[in-house]
């Protein structure tokens, strides 16, 4: 790990069929030099949690996702007990004269702890790759909750007492930007920002996730994408939506887009009837822009 360079991490990424460019690459690297917290900001289907799946296929380890949303709080981020097997081990132990601390220290041990991703993470064998996806979905007060577990690498659970960290994760938060996060948990992170690629990025991207489509439509459906971004729309379709429109034409063996497929396919990579509307209107515009010869329209 020592020895590793930025050029390293880039063909780590790419070797596992990321297309990356310098900040990310840099913003990786930096982040497992410093054992610093790697915050990912940017819209929705850029590929922010694709890094660190990849990072973890990168570094032959086990990834662990928190997954974010709205009242998450310490209990199932952290740990709760096992209350089920904890009733049925004290109802098979009714026959047995036990003292009542003799069974509380039992039913309070790792043997009924149940670990969610942090406590998992901090506790696990070697050093895992942590996402904590969508942090910005989560609370404030859970936000408060995690700065204290990544300042300190501990845990305390009443029951137990305090449990350190036998391993230092590599921590990956992605957000949406739906809410602005507290300024002390970005002051702990290193900051990245993806943007919708540019399109010759989008096209390497294409041609590496989805290598069965064809060369002519795949320039064509980045074309459309790009065009289509330019446009006011309610849900900005991302990377993520190309590539299920690329994988569905190709797997109709699709060799150019004309208006009448497109028309029929935009539920592929539009969400919003309103921004189906508005495309649909604009359709012909659009598909001039993409290069789509008239013959097609």
């Amino acid at each position: 790990m020592s020895d590793i360079q930025v050029n390293d991490i880039r063909q780590m990424l790419e070797e596992q069929g990321y297309i990356s460019d310098d900040a990310i690459a840099m913003s990786v690297f930096l982040a497992m030099k410093l054992e610093k917290p790697l915050l990912i900001e940017g819209p929705a289907g850029v590929g922010k949690t694709e890094v660190a799946k990849v990072m973890a296929k990168a570094k032959n380890t086990d990834l662990i996702r928190l997954q974010c949303y709205e009242g998450l709080d310490s209990t199932h981020a952290l740990y709760e007990w096992n209350y089920q097997h904890q009733l049925l081990f004290l109802k098979m132990q009714e026959r047995y004269e036990r003292k009542a601390e003799e069974l509380e220290e039992t039913i309070f041990s790792d043997k009924f702890l149940l670990k969610r991703p942090i406590l998992q993470a901090i506790t696990y064998h070697k050093d895992p790759v942590l996402l904590i996806d969508e942090i910005d979905r989560a609370d404030e007060e859970f936000e408060s909750f995690l700065l204290e577990v990544l300042s300190d690498w501990q845990v305390s659970i009443p029951e137990i007492g305090t449990i350190q960290a036998s391993s230092r994760p590599h921590i990956i938060l992605t957000g949406n930007r739906t809410r602005e996060l507290s300024e002390a948990l970005r002051r702990r992170c290193l900051y990245l920002w993806i943007d919708y690629p540019e399109l010759e990025k989008e096209l390497a991207i294409v041609k590496a996730k989805v290598p069965q489509v064809d060369e002519r439509l795949a320039v064509q459906i980045c074309s459309f994408m790009q065009a289509l971004r330019q446009m006011k729309l309610e849900k900005v379709p991302g990377v993520a939506e190309t590539l299920d429109w690329a994988r569905a034409l190709a797997a109709m063996h699709i060799q150019h887009l004309d208006k009448a497929l497109v028309e029929s396919t935009l539920g592929v990579i539009l969400k919003d009837w309103q921004d189906m509307r508005h495309t649909q209107d604009s359709l012909t515009e659009l598909l001039e822009k993409t290069g789509v010869s008239s013959k097609f329209l």
